[in-house]
């Protein structure tokens, strides 16, 4: 796995740890992973977001051709906006996840780095005759996350001007700090659960933007702080909870489907699914109380009955308890439901897990 530009940069930039995350080499923890909670939540905290990789599409059919090829809007989508969506195969199955941002004059595609290769390889397959050009530029822009109820705040006093928006909106960061960028584009989260902000940047003024952040107040997060924010925003992730062989309503992503835009690969089947009811299992959130050691792929019974299985689990060991996600049949997906998770008694509970 490469290294993000931030870490090619600053050689591990006082990282306790560092690791793979989502296809990319990163910064798992620079403090106690308590501390960097807090700065996400009532604070800010800054983080690597270089493990994201950025597809742009051209050419004069791109609009027309991606909303073929992706369960959302995109020929409604207005400029400056963006959107969540799947990459299906023909039998509805789930190939990948991605935000597309329309531009205007281009589209950005925006996913893990770990995807790249197989959504490039999907995306080649099915341009034929179309006027599309879909080009890399990973190596032109990387990304920088600000997290918390100060982000904006400490953003500014480093220079960074960050306007309101709204979720999945691009607006421009007017930039007056050390770096060789005026302005930048920046993103607003659509994580209802924490205040958060990409920058994209260029990767040469990654290094320079982190240390300003920091030195103004910003708190370094790594990617262990990150995922458990993801697990606790109930947020399935690509590759651990999402897998090729699940299908969209099964992840309880709604907000990456619509069912007015007209044809799309795999939209016989998730219109099938829609029409008749239900798909049996969804995604939902387990909790328990004690120490036991919860791993991904463990199932979920009831009684002698397997249920469904788990995806990611984390353990609170403070606390003496632990979350986890998964699916479950969907008769059996009640809050408060009593499973059993391989021989550890738990919960079904609400995603997020707001009230925990």
């Amino acid at each position: 796995m490469g290294l993000t530009a931030l870490q090619e940069q600053g050689e591990g930039l006082g990282a306790a740890a560092v690791g793979e995350y989502r296809g990319a080499t990163t910064a798992a923890r620079f403090a106690d992973l308590q501390t960097e909670l807090e700065a996400l939540h009532t604070a800010c905290g800054v983080y690597d977001l270089g493990y994201r990789a950025k597809l742009s599409i051209t050419g004069g059919d791109r609009v027309r051709w991606l909303n073929g090829m992706v369960t959302n809007n995109i020929r409604d989508l207005a400029t400056g906006h963006g959107v969540y969506a799947f990459l299906l195969n023909p039998q509805g199955r789930i190939l990948g996840d991605l935000y597309a941002y329309n531009w205007g004059e281009s589209i950005t595609v925006d996913t893990d780095r770990s995807q790249v290769e197989k959504i490039l390889a999907t995306f080649d397959h099915y341009i034929i005759m179309d006027d599309v050009e879909v080009k890399d530029l990973s190596e032109q822009v990387t990304a920088m996350g600000i997290a918390g109820p100060n982000a904006r705040q400490v953003a500014r006093a480093c220079g960074i001007e960050i306007p309101e928006s709204l979720p999945l909106q691009i607006v421009e960061a007017t930039c007056t700090c050390d770096c060789e960028c005026t302005r930048c584009p920046c993103v607003r989260s659509e994580n209802a659960e924490l205040e958060s902000y990409e920058l994209w940047l260029d990767p040469r003024n990654a290094k320079k933007t982190w240390e300003a952040l920091i030195s103004h107040g910003a708190t370094p997060v790594g990617s262990e702080a990150l995922e458990l924010v993801r697990i606790q925003s109930g947020i399935p992730r690509y590759g651990v909870d999402i897998r090729e062989r699940d299908l969209p309503q099964e992840t309880e992503q709604m907000r990456a489907l619509n069912f007015n835009k007209g044809c799309y690969i795999g939209q016989e089947i998730v219109e099938r699914i829609r029409s008749r009811g239900a798909v049996h299992r969804k995604f939902t959130g387990f909790v328990w109380i004690n120490d036991d050691v919860v791993t991904p792929g463990s199932k979920v019974r009831l009684g002698e009955k397997e249920v469904g299985e788990v995806t990611t689990a984390h353990l609170l060991g403070e606390k003496h308890s632990g979350l986890a996600l998964g699916y479950i049949r969907r008769e059996f997906a009640i809050p408060g439901k009593e499973v059993l998770i391989g021989i550890t008694p738990a919960r079904v509970a609400d995603l997020p897990f707001r009230k925990l």
